[in-house]
This record gives C-alpha cells, structure tokens and sequence, in this order.
C-alpha cells in the first residue's frame, strides 16, 4: 500500500501537541524514527511516528489521540534522517508542535514522573510499542500514570513566559489553549531555550471534553475559563488549530448532517463551573436522564454527564463517555500515495 509523504506528515502533525492535558503519551522522536523493527526499512523515518500513533489509537480506541513528542537536537542535524524530515521536525517545533531539548531521554522521564504523561518506547514502563502484524502494536508494561504530581498540578495551574519573544513555547500566546510543562533545574525552564520563565499569574480553570461519534472518541478539545467553545457541524470562525469551536461535519452521517446544526451548543466556564448552552434549532439533551438542555439556557454540566446532539454524536468528559466500540481510523490510511509500504497483515 502507497502513501503520498507530505500528507501522512500533515495528518500526523495534527497528533502532536505539547499541552499535557491533551497527551495520551509522551515519547521520545528519536527512538521512534530509528525504530527500524518496526518496518525494516531505511534507518530513520518520520513515518515510523505515524506507526506509532496508529497503535496507540487502536489500543485506546481513541481515534483523535495526541501524543507529546520530544526532540533531542542531536536528531536536527541526524543525516540519517531526511532532509526533508528534518526541515519538517524543524516547522514543528517553530510552530510549537513539539519540544526540542537537549536530552530527550531525561525530559520524557520528567514529563512521565511530573506531568503524569505514560511513556511510549520498546524498554521503559509504560506503553510498549513494538513490531507487530500490519506495523506496531501497544503492549502495557508496567504501572501507566493517571495523573498530574502534586508539584505537576501546581505547575501547570500557573501561566508563564519565557524571554524570547519568539518562543512558540511559552510566548503568552497560548493561553486559551493550555501550554506545555516547564523544564525543573531548580526553577522552572523553557526546555527549548534554557532560560528561566517568568510567573505571569494563574491559569484560567480548565477541563478536558471529548467527542464520541458512533462508539468512538474522535478527538479530546480543552475548554478553559479563557473562552467558550463552540461545537457543531461547522462553526464559524475555525480558521486555524487555536480556534475555539470543533467541527463535527467530517464525522456525520446523512441524518447527522441534518441534525446537528451548524452552531450546535456552546461549553464554557461560568461561577458554577463547566456549562453547555444549546444554541441550535434541533435541540441537546443530557445522559444519563435524558433531560433536554433548555434553549439559550446555560446548564451545568455534571461530572459523570454527557450531551448527545443526535444519535450517536456525545460530548462529554472522556471519563463519561464509554470506551469506545468502533473502527479506528489511521493517520497513514488517509493519504493516497508514496514510496512507503506498510507490511503485510
């Protein structure tokens, strides 16, 4: 089977993100593209990524997952690794796609230990990931962390700012959409610049939604006391990946087409915490009850509660929503062409 290169690296670019909450997992790139096990080809491949995320996807039965990708610079200048990879591993960490560091290993061992983040590797505790039928498959090995340490929490409750104004990091600009966990060496780090970062105050209140379409969760969005966020078939205004809405269209069905409206519900943070407001025409309920959510009425959603906008189509936090049953797309599969062949199942 052939794939188009520069549209698996788009498709997987959309699974990246340094904002812990959204991360399932946290590996380090390197072992990744020279995990040559995998799919016995050349040395080095960013495609091996995609492999990877494949694997975790269907092990979770998450098709939207996102993993937190950290880069040793030793890999920039790799000439084992393609030019036009690394030119790519470059745009991402321009664009705050991923940390480059010096030292890869001891910073995924952090954000495991401090920010509760599972490792995916081949050795250490955690996700496993090795060669299987098809390309990589996830094993558990060992405990996997839940949670946020103590000392994670209290970090990622403040906002902060490093001294570069360039820093795609911790630039100030990224605080309706979280940011990443900063670097400990005595006082908290950029892990790109190595520069201390300046406290600029707490962090709005947030909490982590998930989109469940026919039995499986299409992607998990963050909604902070920044800002609402709007969810329907296609929001106006999602011109970018820091948009506050979510479109639903690519995952609907004919009658969910018709049903869920363009504008469908808008979540936000209010004095009593986590609201949905239905601001459709075709109406929202909320499970477990069935309780239709009063037009233009904000209403609080309650930790184990869940919406359903139309048979099938839920919006939840992850722990209200039922693990999903459903076949899990692939971030490989969704381009045409390329050099590239995935083993035989």
């Amino acid at each position: 089977m052939r794939f188009e290169v520069s549209h698996v690296l788009d498709a997987i670019e959309r699974r990246l993100t340094t904002e812990p909450a959204l991360a399932r997992g946290v590996l380090d790139l390197a072992e990744v593209v020279r995990y040559v096990d995998l799919d016995g080809g050349r040395p080095a491949t960013l495609l091996r990524l995609g492999m990877v995320v494949d694997a975790l996807a269907r092990h979770l039965a998450e098709e939207g997952i996102q993993v937190y990708c950290v880069v040793d610079k030793q890999l920039l200048s790799d000439l084992d690794q393609p030019s036009s990879e690394r030119m790519v591993i470059r745009r991402w960490a321009d664009d705050g796609h991923v940390e480059v560091v010096q030292g890869a290993g001891m910073r995924v061992r952090e954000l495991n230990e401090v920010a509760g983040l599972p490792i995916i590797s081949r050795n250490l505790p955690g996700f496993a990931a090795l060669p299987g039928a098809g390309g990589a498959v996830i094993t558990v090995r060992g405990p996997v962390p839940t949670a946020p340490s103590d000392l994670g929490r209290r970090l990622m409750s403040r906002r902060w700012r490093c001294p570069d104004p360039e820093c795609a990091l911790f630039a100030g600009m990224r605080v309706a959409v979280g940011q990443p966990l900063p670097k400990l060496r005595g006082n908290p780090l950029c892990p790109r610049h190595d520069l201390p970062l300046a406290d600029t105050g707490p962090a709005p209140a947030q909490d982590v939604l998930a989109v469940r379409v026919n039995g499986v969760i299409k992607q998990r969005f963050l909604v902070t006391g920044a800002g609402p966020v709007t969810v329907g078939r296609a929001p106006e205004g999602n011109w970018d990946s820091d948009s506050r809405s979510i479109v639903l269209g690519p995952w609907l069905d004919e009658g969910g087409v018709k049903a869920v409206s363009r504008n469908h519900v808008v979540v936000a943070f209010d004095h009593s915490g986590l609201s949905v407001k239905d601001v459709s025409m075709n109406g929202a309920w909320v499970y477990p009850g069935g309780d239709k959510i009063t037009p233009r009425q904000p209403r609080t959603l309650g930790p184990a509660e869940y919406i359903e906008l139309y048979p099938g189509v839920e919006i939840g936090r992850p722990g209200s929503l039922a693990a999903g049953t459903g076949t899990v797309g692939s971030v490989l599969v969704d381009a045409p062409t390329m050099s590239f062949r995935l083993p035989p199942s």
